[in-house]
């Protein structure tokens, strides 16, 4: 069984924030606090990781928008395969299957 934690006073604003980011992350704001709580925890085994094999770079290495990450794959020279665009969108297969019900 877990254990409940409980911080108390917390300002407002502050709240917020974290309500936002959950929001961002698709997160209740219970899961956004229980993954910020993992990832605080993990944080020691990581450094004595890094101190073990010095060359090992960190999986995360920052946060980038969709349209950064497109401009630096066109930059790189990545096309789209043009067969792609013939194919069915993600969101056209979701409604025909909705639909069909």
């Amino acid at each position: 069984m877990g254990i409940n934690l409980s911080i108390k006073d917390v300002p407002s604003d502050l709240a917020e924030r974290l309500r936002q980011r959950a929001a961002r992350h698709h997160r209740s704001l219970q899961g956004e606090l229980m993954a910020i709580i993992e990832r605080a925890a993990a944080e020691p085994a990581q450094a004595a990781l890094a101190t073990a094999m010095p060359g090992l770079r960190s999986r995360t290495q920052g946060w980038k928008t969709v349209e950064q990450l497109m401009a630096e794959r066109l930059a790189a020279g990545w096309r789209p395969d043009p067969a792609m665009a013939k194919l069915p969108r993600g969101v056209d297969i979701v409604r025909a299957d909705r639909d069909s019900r």
